[in-house]
């Protein structure tokens, strides 16, 4: 029994750096269409032989995508305007041997023959909406945008081991530019 806990802690251990690797908002850009503000981004999201045995284990990945629109002034903190989140999730099913990214708010999902096809999916976010005109008054505006990785659920055999641990949580620098005016 005990060294069955000491190879779970090893094999603990060896996901602890699994969200090592890039994780960047490589672009992003908004477009507007019918008034409403429309986010675009680019995305490079880790990924390691690490991140696919966590996986295989059955441990679920949540992908954020957090975004705030602020209202620059000039002799105060800028006004928030908007804060968003795109929630995603990235699974592997063991029977199809696929994996899966679904929508957390909308429940769509999405199957990939591999964990690189999946990521490059994750990471091409396209016609957002973020925000409508006329949630926007006279003024400068600026948007950030940032990913985030962490662990999602955890399948009954590892959440009695991992439920105090945060090693498994990241998120990217914020990629800022100013809205068009």
């Amino acid at each position: 029994m005990l060294i069955a806990v000491a190879l779970s802690a090893c094999s603990v251990d060896a996901h602890a750096d699994a969200l090592d690797g890039v994780l960047e908002v490589r672009s992003a850009y908004v477009s507007v269409e019918g008034g409403v503000f429309l986010l675009h981004a680019r995305i490079e999201y880790p990924v390691n032989p690490a991140i696919r045995d966590a996986l295989h284990d059955g441990v679920t990945l949540s992908v954020d995508l957090d975004t705030r629109i602020e209202r620059e002034r000039r002799f105060w903190f800028n006004a928030d305007v908007q804060e968003l989140t795109l929630r995603r999730e990235l699974d592997y099913h063991a029977v199809s041997d696929r994996y899966l990214v679904r929508d957390v708010r909308s429940g769509t999902q999405k199957s990939f023959a591999t964990l690189e096809e999946a990521l490059a999916d994750l990471g091409a976010v396209d016609g957002w909406p973020v925000m409508v005109e006329p949630q926007l008054t006279a003024g400068n505006y600026r948007i950030s945008v940032r990913a985030g990785v962490r662990r999602g659920r955890l399948p009954v055999s590892l959440r009695a081991l991992m439920f105090w641990t945060d090693d498994w949580h990241r998120v990217s620098e914020w990629y800022t530019w100013s809205l068009p005016g």
